[in-house]
């Protein structure tokens, strides 16, 4: 059992069912701003069109270039797909060097074009036409399958030029610059598209993608009646298109101060996006441990925890200039970790803070600590599904879920699926399933499906 003093500090990051709803309610009415044209300009969700509009049969045959950049790495992929529901990948991962994340941005698409013919004469295949889907995960205005506009930067990215640009012709004319490979990028989508095209490629009742990751975000497939922002061309010609929520930004207009800590707002007021993206800060692997840092300084500060180390002083003082030094992926080593032996919460203290008896008091806190700040992650990111799936007629949803989170943490399945149980609506049947490999297989599908339709 944790103690009180903790449980107290901890309490701001435990949910009241009254906010739950409160906060389920908000984002159900940002959703209804956000399709709609006379409100889409005060939304905080923007619900962005993707112009996706087939989801995969599973019949796709044929071989596309995958290209998915949304962190500090990027991946190419040589995707074929073999019909009958079968796929074989074939992938490498490039770096992005810190200084082209804020350097011109015609120079992050030009580095990003020679590893793609890297990747095609390693593959031996630069005299093939190769079709590519390009995921890029960031905020955009999609204006056509090909066309989208960066709205704004995120997940420490800050490349002049590229906002207001559209990113898909930006890539088409690094290509282009180089002159040494035949790809033709035919499809442009956000991680969450993908995730969804890539597990409705395996299951065909998969209607929402979420992203819990470096970035959180969700998309989700919706009528062409209820999306304003289709031209009545589109709207005509097909019945359904995937939506990008770009649920990330919900609390930007203020609807989540009644549940934002002091961690909350401290961990924006250091980010280099100050007063965006409030809901992905306070679910994403980008945030999660730095929150984790925060309160464990505060506990310190307050001797609730360590009481009896020696070596207080020094670990308060690490923990205060260094900033990130609580990575995301300690909080699933620690949540993973067993009573009362704490191998891996000991081996994080004594290798992060020198401390070199943690008692099992301080093991259980910290995990206690961790939990409460996962735990309303997942909270939140179930709040959103949830409401998305309400919204879907199927009676039956398939949600597919990626991203470092999600797919490391021993326990987020369980908390979303927890909090789903209560805010699905009663009648609705619904699971989750693991991307298989990621948003680039479901980049090929994009372009595969885009071109097929073509």
């Amino acid at each position: 059992m944790v103690d009180v003093e903790i449980r107290e500090l901890m309490q701001p990051f435990v949910l009241s069912d009254y906010q739950v709803q409160e906060v389920y309610s908000r984002f159900c009415l940002e959703i209804e701003k956000g399709l709609r044209r006379n409100t889409h300009e005060q939304a905080s969700t923007k619900c962005f069109p993707t112009y996706v509009q087939d989801l995969p049969t599973g019949d796709e045959m044929g071989k596309y270039l995958a290209l998915d950049l949304g962190g500090t790495n990027f991946r190419v992929l040589l995707v074929t797909l073999k019909g009958h529901h079968e796929a074989t990948v074939e992938s490498q991962i490039y770096a992005v060097p810190k200084d082209l994340m804020v350097g011109p941005g015609v120079e992050l698409f030009d580095h990003i074009a020679e590893c793609l013919a890297k990747f095609v004469a390693k593959h031996d295949m630069h005299n093939a036409f190769l079709p590519l889907g390009f995921t890029f995960s960031f905020p955009c205005i999609q204006l056509g399958l090909r066309e989208a506009k960066l709205t704004r930067w995120t997940k420490g990215f800050k490349c002049p030029g590229v906002e207001g640009e559209d990113v898909g012709l930006m890539l088409h004319d690094a290509i282009q610059r180089r002159g040494d490979a035949e790809i033709a990028v035919v499809a442009l989508l956000n991680d969450t598209t993908g995730t969804l095209m890539s597990c409705a490629h395996r299951n065909p009742d998969c209607r929402v993608g979420v992203i819990v990751g470096t970035g959180c975000n969700a998309c989700y497939v919706e009528h062409v009646d209820n999306v304003d922002l289709l031209d009545t061309d589109f709207k005509r010609a097909q019945k359904q298109v995937i939506v990008n929520v770009e649920w990330g930004a919900f609390g930007d207009h203020g609807q989540l101060e009644f549940v934002r800590t002091d961690y909350d707002r401290e961990v924006d007021r250091k980010s280099i996006n100050r007063s965006e993206q409030l809901f992905e800060k306070m679910t994403s692997g980008m945030y999660l441990g730095e929150l984790v840092r925060l309160v464990l300084l505060r506990a310190l500060e307050r001797n609730k925890i360590f009481k009896l180390n020696t070596k207080r002083a020094a670990f308060v003082a690490v923990l205060q200039k260094n900033v990130d030094i609580f990575e995301t992926k300690y909080i699933s080593e620690v949540e993973a970790d067993s009573f009362p032996e704490f191998p891996n919460t000991r081996r994080i203290v004594r290798q992060l803070f020198g401390v070199e008896k943690a008692t099992v008091e301080d093991c259980q806190k910290l995990k206690y600590i961790c939990e409460c700040v996962t735990r309303r992650a997942a909270t939140f990111v179930a709040i959103g599904i949830s409401g998305l799936i309400n919204k879907i007629i199927d009676r039956r949803v398939v949600v597919g879920i990626d991203g470092s989170v999600y797919r490391y943490h021993p326990k987020f399945d369980g908390y979303i699926r927890e909090m789903m149980q209560k805010l699905v609506k009663p009648g609705k049947e619904f699971d989750i399933m693991l991307s298989e490999d990621g948003s680039g297989r479901g980049a090929a599908l994009v372009a595969a499906v885009a071109s097929k339709t073509k």
